[in-house]
């Protein structure tokens, strides 16, 4: 465990909301951490790594407020995105792409990763929510002109949702490529094939490689 990991896990603990988020925006204000590393080396291992009391509703409780503080810590970090954007990457894809999560889904932080991601490298990228529902999500296709959708997918519960999304985004849109990622990907190795998607894509790494940075694109 890194020592960032170590004091931000102490702070969370804790509960306090403040500090949290102050000792993440510190980091980043001196540049300790790029927004990927708080995303990959603090908050997500973070989430991961809470203990159980051996009381089922407590647990529940400090799962739902820690889920909630990060949250917050997310929704704070959207400028030091765009100045990684900027200084950082310096990508212009000039595409579009939507970050949904299936419907049921409500693990919606991981979504909301891949979403700054995409923004960091260029992309015009638009979180559309946790719990989509298919029809309501295929309105919005038809309008919005989009280049990518990407699924995010953190409970193996959803695949089969996931799949019949895909499924009804084909007969609307049959140009439109389709990205798939999450936890559940991630357990389901190669046979997250079986999704019929364009693209697994699971790590940072795979969405340059989708915007034109490495030659190692991960396809179906």
């Amino acid at each position: 465990m890194n020592n960032y990991l170590m004091e931000f896990n102490e702070i969370i603990e804790s509960e306090n909301r403040e500090k949290s988020l102050s000792f993440v925006k510190e980091l980043l204000e001196e540049r300790k951490l790029s927004v990927m590393d708080v995303y990959e080396k603090v908050l997500t291992p973070s989430l991961n790594s809470m203990e159980g009391t051996g009381n089922e509703e407590m647990d529940i409780w400090k799962e739902h407020i820690r889920t909630s503080i990060v949250r917050t810590i997310i929704e704070n970090m959207y400028p030091y995105v765009i100045r990684e954007r900027d200084e950082k990457y310096g990508v212009k894809s000039g595409k579009k792409v939507a970050v949904i999560c299936p419907s049921d889904e409500y693990h919606e932080l991981g979504a909301r990763m891949i979403t700054d991601y995409f923004t960091m490298l260029g992309y015009e990228s638009t979180y559309v929510g946790s719990n989509t529902p298919r029809e309501v999500f295929v309105s919005g296709l038809k309008t919005q002109n989009l280049d990518y959708i990407a699924i995010s997918i953190s409970n193996p519960y959803h695949l089969i949702s996931t799949r019949n999304t895909i499924a009804r985004i084909r007969e609307v849109d049959k140009n439109v490529k389709i990205i798939v990622g999450g936890h559940a990907i991630k357990s389901l190795g190669e046979k997250a094939q079986i999704l019929k998607a364009d693209y697994i894509l699971t790590t940072f790494d795979d969405i340059i490689s989708l915007a034109g940075g490495h030659t190692d694109e991960t396809t179906l």
